[in-house]
Formats: C-alpha cells, sequence, structure tokens
C-alpha cells in the first residue's frame, strides 16, 4: 500500500518480481502476486461463513456467497485505486511507474527512481490514503443513505439497522470502514507507509538530505513494526489467535520493508552519479565461427567465465556459455561452430554505455541475471556483473555518505 520504488539491486523482496499480468490501467502495467490469493480466500470466507450471516440470518448461502464475492473483489478494486492514485500523481511528477503489484499485505506503486524534492515526495505519499479515505467515506454514505441511524442506541440499535440492508448498501457499509482503516493505518508515519513516507519528505525538507531522513524514518517503521509484533504475540497469549498471528505478519513484513526501502534508496543514490562503464570489465570473447570443440577446449575448460560475448568486427552478434553447449550432442561438438548455438543479439538483454550503474543495477534485477554486456551502438564494450556492483558497494557504505 506503499509507493515502492523498482530496486536497484538483488536484495529486492523477490516475492513482487512475479505475478500474473492483468492487463493496463491508464496505460499502467497491473499484475497479482500469488500470495494475494490467500488474503483473497481469507476475506471470501470470513464475509461468505461469518460477517454476512451473522447480520443476516435470513439471507440464503447462495446471497451470502455472491456477496461476499463481490465485496471481495470491489475490495482489492479499491486497494488497486489507492496504487493507481500514487502512479498518477508520480507519472505527472516525471517518474516513471514500471507496474502495479497487489499482493498479500496490500499492493505497491514500482516507480523506476526517488522523487526529486520533499515537496514531490509528499504529493505521492498523501494521495494514497486520502483516496482510500475518500473511497471509505462515500461507500459508507451510499450505504447508509436514507437509513435512520441511532447510533446511542448501542449494538442492538445498529445491529438491527444493518440487517435491514439490502445486499447492495451491506457490501457497501462492511466497504466504507474497510478503507477508512485501511487509509488511516497508512498515514501511522512508519516508513515505508505512506505517512513514513510522509515523514520522511518533512524530515528531507528539514535537513535537506535523504539519506538522513530515510534512515530515520525506517527507524520509525521498523519500531511499528516491533510494537505490532509485541502486540500480536499479546494477542496470541489472550487468546485471540488469528488476530495476534495476524499483526505479527504485518510488524514481520514492515521491519524488513523498512529495513530493505532504506538500502534501496541508497543504493539508487550512492550509484545514480557513477556510469555503467565505471563498474564495465572485459572478458574473453569469441568469434562465431569457432567449433564448439575448441569453445570448450579453450574457454570453458579454462577459466571460471560462465558466458562469452559472440563477437565480430567489434559487434555484439550472440552470446554463449556452458548451458548452450549442454544442449548440443558431444559427438557434434568438433564441426559445429558457436554462431550456430549461441543466443542471438535479437534476445538479447544489453545495456547501453551511457547508462549510469543505477540503471545498470535495476536493469540487472528486472531482468533477473547476473551479468549484462555493454553495447554502444551495436559495438561491444564490455560487461557489467552484479558481483562488481555489490562490491563497489561493500567498499563504500552508507556511513561514507
Amino acid at each position: 500500500m506503499e509507493p515502492s520504488r523498482t530496486p536497484p539491486a538483488s536484495s529486492n523482496p523477490g516475492a513482487l518480481s512475479g505475478g500474473l499480468r492483468l492487463g493496463r490501467v491508464l496505460g499502467i502495467p497491473v499484475a497479482v502476486h500469488w500470495s494475494l490469493l490467500l488474503i483473497f480466500l481469507l476475506v471470501l470466507f470470513n464475509l461468505a461463513l461469518g460477517v454476512f450471516p451473522s447480520w443476516h440470518p435470513d439471507w440464503s448461502p447462495v446471497l451470502n456467497w455472491l456477496t461476499a464475492t463481490s465485496a471481495a473483489i470491489l475490495f482489492f478494486a479499491s486497494v488497486l485505486g489507492h496504487e493507481l492514485s500514487h502512479s498518477i500523481v508520480a507519472e505527472r511528477q516525471g517518474i516513471h511507474v514500471a507496474r502495479i503489484t497487489l499482493f498479500l499485505f496490500g499492493g505497491v506503486s514500482e516507480m523506476q527512481e526517488e522523487p526529486q524534492s520533499p515537496g514531490s515526495e509528499f504529493l505521492i505519499a498523501v494521495v494514497g490514503p486520502v483516496t482510500s479515505l475518500t473511497i471509505g467515506a462515500a461507500a459508507v454514505l451510499a450505504g447508509t443513505w436514507g437509513v435512520e441511524l441511532d447510533p446511542l442506541g448501542g449494538f442492538p440499535a445498529v445491529s438491527e439497522t444493518v440487517r435491514g440492508l439490502n445486499p447492495v448498501r451491506t457490501l457497501l457499509v462492511w466497504l466504507g470502514p474497510i478503507n477508512l482503516l485501511l487509509g488511516i493505518f497508512n498515514l501511522v508515519p512508519g516508513f515505508p507507509l505512506d505517512g513514513g513516507r510522509v515523514f520522511r519528505s518533512a524530515l528531507w525538507w528539514l535537513t535537506g538530505d535523504i539519506i538522513k531522513a530515510t534512515r530515520w524514518a525506517a527507524g520509525i517503521g521498523q519500531l511499528f513494526g516491533w510494537i505490532l509484533i509485541f502486540l500480536g504475540f499479546m494477542n496470541l497469549f489472550g487468546g485471540s489467535a488469528a488476530q495476534g498471528l495476524w499483526l505479527v505478519l504485518i510488524g514481520w513484513f514492515l521491519i524488513n520493508a523498512a529495513g530493505m526501502s532504506y538500502q534501496h534508496m541508497f543504493l539508487g543514490q550512492a550509484l545514480k552519479h557513477l556510469k555503467a562503464t565505471d563498474l564495465m570489465r572485459d572478458v574473453t570473447v569469441v568469434e562465431p565461427e569457432l567449433s564448439v570443440q575448441e569453445f570448450v577446449d579453450d574457454c570453458l575448460m579454462r577459466d571460471d567465465q560462465l558466458s562469452y560475448p559472440v563477437v565480430l568486427d567489434g559487434q555484439l552478434v550472440g552470446i554463449v556459455g556452458l548451458r548452450e553447449v549442454q544442449k548440443l550432442e558431444r559427438d557434434k561438438w568438433p564441426w559445429t561452430r558457436v554462431g550456430g548455438i549461441m543466443v542471438p543479439r535479437e534476445q538479447l538483454v544489453t545495456l547501453d554505455a551511457a547508462s549510469t550503474a543505477a540503471q545498470a543495477a535495476q536493469t540487472l534485477t528486472q531482468q533477473g541475471t547476473t551479468e549484462l554486456p555493454v553495447v554502444d551502438g551495436s559495438r561491444f564494450r564490455g560487461v557489467i556483473r552484479q558481483q562488481d556492483i555489490v562490491r563497489w558497494i561493500a567498499l563504500h557504505p552508507p556511513e561514507d555518505h
């Protein structure tokens, strides 16, 4: 439920790297991670077997399930609306949104860079909770419009009023408070929740240092996570196992997300002024006319390089490595050329020589690979490897900045 920057390092919480692509909304790709199925089923079964039957004892099981299914779908549609609001404002601030991913704890808008100013950060962060609060208030008003409520009459009076609502109004009366709680929860000043990002924007404005502001905001976020875990264990021992376990899971998620978000932000800031060619290394290249047998004897068996750029007249034409050799029968090695088994240039992801190291790290993460060929046009320049970026980062820790 927070705007997330597309991480520039392999420490990306890979839980969000996969998912079922649903399509595009307002031009932004939307994906659903498999973990969303768990919370969807929990919401669905809780409503169909618990909440709605208690509110409407006279409803048939079919009506309970239909209303519960509609409510669960609308709930995640409202979460998508929350994330879309982040993405729309980010795009207007000149920050490209790679995609929105809905997952177990809500959703993230994967932005490819940090905001350029505290004001931009504030606008992107605050619009999410405002959207949820607006959706919540609208749903409550629509669900109770024209209905005489007597809050002072206590639970029996309210319960009797809810019992008289039709399925659509019942759905809205449930959906409204859930979105209000979602908006309020996201305003908690714990990074990387939206409230934590609002808090970071204020610290950034006061200190002029985004790294320091993020470190402090992430610390508050982790503290909030530990508080949730403590409350979760109190609930577990107090007899409310389901609620306690949920609080523990949310707390654990926030602690890890806060730490990782700080690392990702620091890495992006630290690497953005470094060129990819500064970390690029020379590697052994082979020509397409080399036989596979010679390639095995002279290259694969003599060094620890895993893949070899195939270069002709300085132009990158493909990549070949152990995997391609293993697909070829052993008796064909002597007379088969490397050019016949290589992965051709058209199928490769390459990095432009003008890219920054941050862009290189981001591309490596998005592609799920450990190295990328660097090209200037089609001319081969070298290879940038994930381990070289990690080594540079290890030698330039946050304290140095």
